[in-house]
C-alpha cells in the first residue's frame, strides 16, 4: 500500500504555482486529512489524496515529479512514522530532502509537523529534518495560527485560484478539489458555497498577516500577550540548545557551549531581552512548541537550530523564528572548519540583532568575549563549563581538569583561568575545605583580570572568594559592582551581589536584584531559591508563597518546588505538610528538613535519627545547615559549635547568617556577635 500520494492527475498536470505536498505514513491517514482539510479551506491547494494514485498511473513518477514542483513539503512525524523501517514515505521523505539541499537557506521549503510527543532526536528522522523547528499538532488538530503561517510561508502564490476567487464558486470548487471527488455535485455544491464566504475572509486576514510577516521585524514596540499580561517586548529572544547532530551523539557539550556563547553575545545589547541560560535550556528535550516556550520566557522570538561536528568540520544551522505565528525571519547553514566556530557565532549574532533591528551600543558587530585562537583550548573550555554545571564533587574536578587543559594550551586564555577559579573554589567548598585552594582559586582569578580586564567572570570570581571566604564584604562589592559594570545581566553576578547585600542588612536592595535576576531568567533556580528564603526571613510570606507556586507549577528542577514549599510550610508552622515536601527533595535537603520537622511533631526519636545520618554523612559540607537543625530545636550552644565549625570550614552558608530566620533565637547573644565580629559584619 502506498503511504501517501499527491491530488494531481499524473503526469499531465501543470506545475502547481502554491501546492503543499503532504506526507505521512498510511497509520497517520485520520490525522493527515484534518491538516488537508484545514489547510483547503483556507485555499491552499494540497497534493494529498491516495485515492489520485490508480493502477493505470505511473506513480512513482508522478510522486517525484510532485516533489520537484511543490512549494512546501510537509512530512508529518509521528511514532507510527518512526517505527516503520521502511514505508514509501521515506522514499518521499528522501526526495524532498535531497532537493532541500539545492534550495537557498533563507527559503523555505520542509516544514516538519509532529502529531504526537515523539522527540525531535529520534534516530529514524532524517537529519535534515531534526535540524528544523518542529510544529506540534495532536492528533492533526490545525489550529488558523497554523494555516496563517503555511500562506505566509508560501507568500502570494499560495492560492492557485484567480485573484477573484471569491467572485465565483464555481471557480473556487475546480481549483481546490481533489480529482478523486468529482462526480460528487452535492459535496461539492457544499465546499463551493463554504468557500463563497470562508475565503475571502481568511483570504483577507492571511494576507494582513502576511505583509505584517514579510518584513523582517514589526514596527510596534511590544507584542500583546493573551490574557491582558504585560506586553512582551519586541525586542526579546530566547537562544535554545542547539541540537547535537554529530554520528555519535557525543558532541552535546559543544552544541550546548556554542548556544550559551551565542545568548551570552546577544546579551550584550542594550535593547535585546535575553533570557538567560538556565530558562532557555530547561526546555531541552521536552516536546514544548515555539509558542509555547516563547510565552513561558516572556519573548517574541526564538532562535534555535543544530551543530554536526565531524572532525575539524562543524556544520551549523540557526533558524530565527517570530513566535506568534511561526515565521522564520531568518536561517543559514554555515559549513566551516572548527577553527572558525567564533565567526561563525559573530555572524550569527549580528544576524539577529540586524534582523530585530536591535541597536548596538557601541555600533561595533558583536564579538565573542571567550575566543582564542586555540580551537582544541576552546573545546576543553567547553567541556569544562559542561562539567561544571553538573555540580557535583567528581564533575568539578574534572571542570578544573578541563579548564587547566584550555589553559595549557593557551597561557594567555582569561576564560580558562576564570573558570579554574571557580572550579578550586566550588571543590573546596564542597569536599576538600583545603587552605591552599582557596589562594589557588584567588591567584587564578586575578591573573584572568589581569589577561583580560574587560572579562566580568574574573572580576565574579575573585568577589566570590572576597565574600565567601575573606569575608572582606566591601573588596566583593567592588568586584560584583565592576562585573556588572562589564555585563549588567550576568545572573551569576547579579546572585552573589544581592547575597553580599542580604549579608550586610541591605535586604530591600537584594530583594529588588532577586526580582532583576527572575526577570533575566525566569526559571533561575538558585535565584528563585534564594529569593523565596530571603522573603520568608523578612516575614513577606505571601510574595513567598507566589514564587514558590510558579515553581511548582514550572518545575525547572524536580526537587525546587518541593523544598520552597517545605520552607514555606515550616514557617507557616505545618510541619506534616513540610515533612511530606521534604520527602521529595535532595537527599541532604531532606534529612535536614527531617530532623527540623519531625521534632515540630513531637516525634524525637526520628528527629534525632535523621540529624544522625546528616551529621555523619555531610559534617564537611553542611556544617552551616546543621547549625541550623540544632537551633531550630533549641540546642543553642550546639547550634554555635556547629557555626563555629562552618567558620573555619569556610562555609558559604555564613552569608546568610545575618538575617537567617532558623537563628532568629540566637542574635541577642555574646557569642553570635562574636561571630559576626569574626565576618567583618559588625557595623
Amino acid at each position: 500500500m502506498v503511504d501517501t500520494a499527491g491530488v494531481t492527475d499524473g503526469p499531465a498536470l501543470p506545475a502547481a504555482q502554491g501546492a503543499v505536498f503532504l506526507s505521512y505514513a498510511s497509520e497517520d491517514a485520520p490525522a493527515a486529512e484534518r491538516i488537508c482539510s484545514a489547510l483547503r479551506a483556507a485555499g491552499i491547494e494540497v497534493w494529498f489524496d491516495r485515492s489520485e494514485l490508480r493502477g493505470g498511473d505511473a506513480w512513482d513518477g508522478a510522486i517525484r515529479r510532485q516533489i520537484k514542483q511543490c512549494v512546501l513539503f510537509i512530512p508529518i512525524i509521528s511514532a507510527n512514522a518512526h517505527a516503520r523501517a521502511e514505508g514509501y514515505f521515506r522514499l518521499e521523505w528522501k526526495l524532498a530532502t535531497d532537493r532541500s539541499h539545492l534550495i537557498a537557506p533563507d527559503k523555505p521549503f520542509l516544514v516538519p509537523v509532529a502529531i504526537d510527543a515523539t522527540p525531535q532526536s529520534g534516530e529514524r528522522i532524517p537529519d535534515r529534518f531534526r535540524e528544523l523547528q518542529w510544529t506540534r499538532l495532536p492528533g492533526g488538530e490545525t489550529p488558523p495560527a497554523f494555516v496563517a503561517r503555511v500562506r505566509g510561508l508560501l507568500g502570494a502564490g499560495a492560492l492557485a485560484a484567480p485573484s477573484g476567487a471569491g467572485s465565483g464558486a464555481g471557480e473556487a470548487a475546480h481549483w481546490q478539489r481533489p480529482a478523486a471527488a468529482r462526480g460528487r455535485p452535492l459535496r461539492m455544491l457544499i465546499w463551493a458555497c463554504t468557500l463563497v464566504i470562508v475565503v475571502p475572509v481568511l483570504g483577507y486576514y492571511g494576507f494582513m498577516l502576511w505583509e505584517r510577516q514579510s518584513h523582517a521585524a514589526p514596527s510596534a514596540g511590544t507584542v500583546p500577550p493573551p490574557g491582558g499580561a504585560d506586553p512582551i517586548p519586541e525586542k526579546s529572544i530566547a537562544v535554545l540548545p542547539l541540537v547535537d547532530m554529530s554520528e555519535k551523539k557525543d558532541q552535546e557539550y559543544f552544541s550546548d557551549g556554542l548556544a550559551e556563547e551565542l545568548l551570552d553575545l546577544l546579551a550584550q545589547v542594550p535593547d535585546l531581552r535575553v533570557p538567560a541560560r538556565t530558562s532557555s535550556f530547561y526546555f531541552k528535550g521536552r516536546s514544548d512548541d515555539v509558542a509555547t516556550i516563547a510565552r513561558k520566557l516572556r519573548v517574541a522570538h526564538v532562535l534555535e537550530g543544530s551543530v554536526r561536528r565531524s572532525g575539524n568540520r562543524i556544520r551549523v544551522t540557526a533558524q530565527l523564528i517570530r513566535a506568534d505565528n511561526g515565521y522564520h525571519m531568518w536561517s543559514k547553514t554555515y559549513d566551516r572548519d572548527v577553527k572558525d566556530v567564533f565567526q561563525v557565532q559573530d555572524e550569527i549574532a549580528n544576524a539577529v540583532v540586524t534582523a530585530l533591528k536591535a541597536q548596538l551600543l557601541s555600533g561595533q558587530p558583536l564579538t565573542n568575549r571567550h575566543r582564542t585562537d586555540n580551537t582544541e583550548a576552546f573545546n576543553d573550555y567547553l567541556m569544562g563549563r559542561k562539567l561544571r554545571e553538573l555540580d557535583t564533587p567528581d564533575s568539578n574536578r574534572q571542570a578544573l581538569e578541563s579548564f587547566q587543559r584550555a589553559a595549557a594550551l593557551d597561557p594567555n586564555y582569561a576564560a580558562a583561568y576564570s573558570g579554574i577559579a571557580d572550579a578550586e573554589w566550588r571543590i573546596a567548598d564542597q569536599s576538600t575545605a583545603e587552605p591552599a585552594a582557596y589562594q589557588r582559586s584567588l591567584a587564578a582569578a586575578e591573573h584572568a583580570i589581569r589577561l583580560a580586564p574587560d572579562l566580568p567572570e574574573g572580576y565574579w570570581a575573585r568577589g566570590n572568594l572576597r565574600m565567601d571566604y575573606y569575608y572582606d564584604w566591601k573588596g566583593a562589592e567592588a568586584d560584583f559592582q565592576k562585573a556588572l559594570e562589564l555585563d549588567a545581566s550576568e545572573v551569576q553576578v547579579l546572585r552573589d551581589y544581592a547575597l553580599l547585600q542580604a549579608a550586610r542588612g541591605r535586604t530591600a536592595q537584594a530583594i529588588e536584584l532577586f526580582h532583576r535576576i527572575l526577570a533575566v531568567d525566569p526559571l533561575s533556580t538558585q535565584g528563585g531559591r534564594q529569593l523565596v528564603l530571603l522573603l520568608l526571613d523578612e516575614g513577606q510570606m505571601a510574595e513567598a508563597k507566589k514564587i514558590t507556586q510558579r515553581y511548582l507549577e514550572t518545575m525547572p528542577t524536580p526537587w525546587t518546588g518541593p523544598e520552597l514549599a517545605a520552607e514555606v510550610a515550616m514557617a507557616e508552622g505545618r510541619f506534616a505538610d513540610a515533612l511530606a515536601d521534604y520527602q521529595r527533595a535532595r537527599h541532604g535537603t531532606a534529612l535536614i528538613g527531617s530532623a527540623m520537622a519531625q521534632y515540630s511533631l513531637g516525634r524525637a526519636a526520628e528527629s534525632q535519627a535523621a540529624l544522625d545520618e546528616l551529621t555523619g554523612r555531610y559534617s564537611a559540607t553542611l556544617a552551616y545547615q546543621i547549625a541550623q537543625v540544632h537551633a531550630w530545636r533549641g540546642e543553642r550552644d550546639q547550634a554555635f559549635d556547629w557555626l563555629e565549625r562552618a567558620y573555619r570550614q569556610r562555609d558559604g552558608g555564613l552569608v546568610h547568617v545575618p538575617h537567617d530566620r532558623y537563628f532568629t533565637s540566637l542574635r541577642d547573644t555574646p557569642r553570635f556577635r562574636a561571630l559576626l565580629q569574626k565576618l567583618n559584619l559588625l557595623t
